[in-house]
């Protein structure tokens, strides 16, 4: 079983040696998770004898283009998080792994626009949202929970962006099977930070989130290990070429 003092202090010891590097990756990964766009908009106004009707007609005109607008945006933001978001998002983690397993980090972002990965790595997302979205339409409740059973699927792509959507949602569900509520006390631990940032203008919230994405990366090697350990996969499925040694003991 792990504690959150050790995966905390095991993110520290990484950090300590990348933290800058792990503070431009961790905005790009909040980036990916969903941006913020501004449109310009445009007032008209006259000063004529209009009827009532006309201005109710006018009004319903502009309503109605508020709204096209708003579904637009909302539209490019959407095909922006799938599209390249996801690829994102994985490729952030892949450098948070490979960090705190002290490898070669480089060029993590480029894997996941990798040809040979790209789409494994936006079905397998998009079905896991769709999946966490119809699982919050039942009630509130069990859409949380069922984000935090597949919140390892974008670690399992970061390490076999192939291995297919039903592999890794049923993987993560496993790996995480005994450990949601303590993933959620985890998560709670780091709120006293974030008030913190937010204190500082705000801006100190951005560099909370290396600690936390460090920390998290440190839980996904944990219940890996755990998982090849109990034989929940292969080292084959997750592309795992080299022998691992955690403590002398290897798996």
């Amino acid at each position: 079983m792990w504690s959150r003092k050790e995966l905390k202090d095991k993110a520290k010891a990484v950090l300590k040696k990348s933290y800058w590097g792990a503070f431009g990756v961790s905005i790009v990964i909040a980036l990916a998770g969903g941006n913020n766009w501004g449109g310009g908009s445009g007032s008209h106004s006259r000063n004529s004898s209009d009827s009532i009707y006309s201005n109710f007609h006018n009004s319903g005109f502009m309503l109605w283009e508020f709204v096209s607008i708003i579904l637009i945006i909302l539209a490019v933001t959407i095909a922006l998080r799938i599209f390249i978001g996801y690829s994102l998002e994985v490729g952030g983690q892949r450098y948070f792994i490979k960090s705190a397993e002290y490898k070669d980090n480089k060029k993590c972002f480029s894997f996941g626009f990798n040809r040979q990965n790209y789409m494994g790595i936006v079905k397998t997302m998009f079905l896991t949202k769709v999946f966490i979205f119809l699982w919050t339409l039942l009630l509130i409740i069990p859409g949380i929970i069922k984000s935090y059973a597949y919140r390892m699927v974008p670690y399992i792509l970061a390490d076999n962006p192939n291995i297919g959507a039903r592999e890794a949602i049923a993987l993560s569900n496993e790996m995480t099977k005994g450990h949601k509520f303590n993933m959620f006390i985890l998560d709670l631990s780091f709120i006293g930070w974030y008030l913190l940032g937010v204190l500082a203008l705000g801006i100190g919230v951005l560099f909370v989130m290396p600690y936390q994405n460090a920390t998290n990366a440190e839980l996904y090697l944990v219940l890996r290990k755990d998982a090849l350990k109990n034989d929940l996969c292969s080292r084959q499925d997750l592309l795992l070429t080299e022998w691992i040694s955690d403590n002398n003991n290897m798996y």
